[in-house]
C-alpha cells in the first residue's frame, strides 16, 4: 500500500484503487505499530476516489525528524575517503565503514524538506553539490519499521571534503532534503533486490544515470534503528535515510535548473528541481 499526505486529507493506494480520508493529524495516522494492519482494518472508513488522482506535493512528514546514515555502501566509503584525503580525514570514513557503530546525523525537519515536484537548494558557497538518493525508513515511536519512502539527501561535498567537522553545514540548510512521494506501507521487509535509480537532467537531457540494489548496503536496517533509538526518543516517529551507493563522478556538480529523479522499486519516483539557496543575512 502507498500512503500519501495531502495536509487535511490522506490518500491510500491499494491494488490499483485510491481511497481518501479526512484527517486531523498525519502524526496520529502514521505513528503506530502495525500500521499496515491498521490501514487494512480501517479501510471501510475511507472513501473511494472517483476522479483522477494527482500525487500531492506535500512531503509525507509532519512533526517527525529526519535522520541520515553515512558510509553504509562501499561506493560511499570510497568517495568520502577521496574527498577528505587532502584534509587528512580520509581514514575516518574507512574506520566508520567497518566499525560496529554507524555514522548517524540529524538531517532536518519538515521545515527544511520538500516533496514531489518541490525545489531543493544547493549552496552558493559550495563548488561541488550532489544529490544522494536513499531508501528511507519510517520508524514508529516504539522503534518499529512501519514503511519506506524515498529520500534526497542534498550534499555540499566540497564543504564536507574540506573538513569532516563541517558535515552539519554540508548537510543541513534550507530545502536540503526531498522526501516522498508516499510512504510504502507493508508488513514484510522491502525485498533485498529493490533497485534505487538516480537520473539527473540538464536542459531535458540526462547527464547522469546510476543505479544500485539495496542488498549492497553493509548494515542491517534494524541495527541502524537500534543505534538511533539508544539515547533518542521520537514521540512522533522518525524518518531515517539509510545511505547512498550512487555517487556521481568527481567532475560532476549540480547546476540551477537541473532536475533530479529518484526511483525506488515498490515506492515510486521522487522528482525535484534545483536552485541556489537564497542568501540569508
Amino acid at each position: 500500500m502507498k500512503l500519501y499526505y495531502g495536509k487535511d486529507v490522506a490518500y491510500l493506494e491499494k491494488e490499483g484503487n485510491v481511497f481518501s480520508k479526512k484527517i486531523d493529524s498525519w502524526d496520529e495516522l502514521i505513528n503506530r505499530t502495525g500500521l499496515s494492519s491498521y490501514l487494512v482494518s480501517d479501510l471501510e472508513n475511507w472513501q473511494p476516489k472517483e476522479d483522477e488522482f494527482t500525487v500531492p506535493a506535500t512531503p509525507p512528514i509532519q512533526s517527525q525528524e529526519i535522520w541520515a546514515s553515512g558510509v553504509t555502501y562501499l561506493r560511499s566509503k570510497t568517495a568520502r575517503m577521496a574527498e577528505a584525503e587532502e584534509a587528512g580525514g580520509g581514514d575516518f570514513y574507512d574506520r566508520v565503514y567497518d566499525a560496529p557503530r554507524p555514522e548517524l546525523f540529524m538531517k532536518g525537519t519538515a521545515a527544511r524538506t520538500v516533496g514531489e515536484g518541490g525545489t531543493v537548494y544547493i549552496r552558493k558557497d559550495s563548488t561541488w553539490n550532489v544529490p544522494e538518493p536513499e531508501l528511507t525508513l519510517f520508524i514508529s515511536a516504539e522503534g518499529t519499521i512501519e514503511g519506506y519512502t524515498i529520500g534526497n539527501d542534498m550534499s555540499s561535498r566540497s564543504i564536507e571534503g574540506e573538513n569532516p567537522l563541517y558535515l552539519p553545514q554540508a548537510k543541513v540548510y534550507d530545502n536540503c532534503a526531498g522526501l516522498g512521494p508516499c510512504i510504502y506501507v507493508t508488513d514484510t521487509p522491502i525485498p533485498q533486490d529493490t533497485t534505487i535509480r538516480l537520473e539527473i537532467l540538464r536542459r531535458d537531457k540526462v547527464v547522469f544515470d546510476g543505479s544500485i540494489q539495496i542488498d549492497q548496503i553493509k548494515r542491517k536496517f534494524e541495527d541502524l534503528v537500534e543505534y538511533l533509538y539508544r539515547a533518542c526518543s521520537f514521540p512522533y516517529g522518525c524518518f531515517l535515510m539509510t545511505g547512498t551507493g550512487i555517487v556521481p563522478p568527481d567532475h560532476f556538480s549540480l547546476n540551477p535548473d537541473d532536475e533530479i529523479r529518484i526511483h525506488i522499486d515498490h515506492i515510486g519516483t521522487l522528482t525535484n528541481a534545483v536552485q541556489f539557496c537564497p542568501e540569508r543575512k
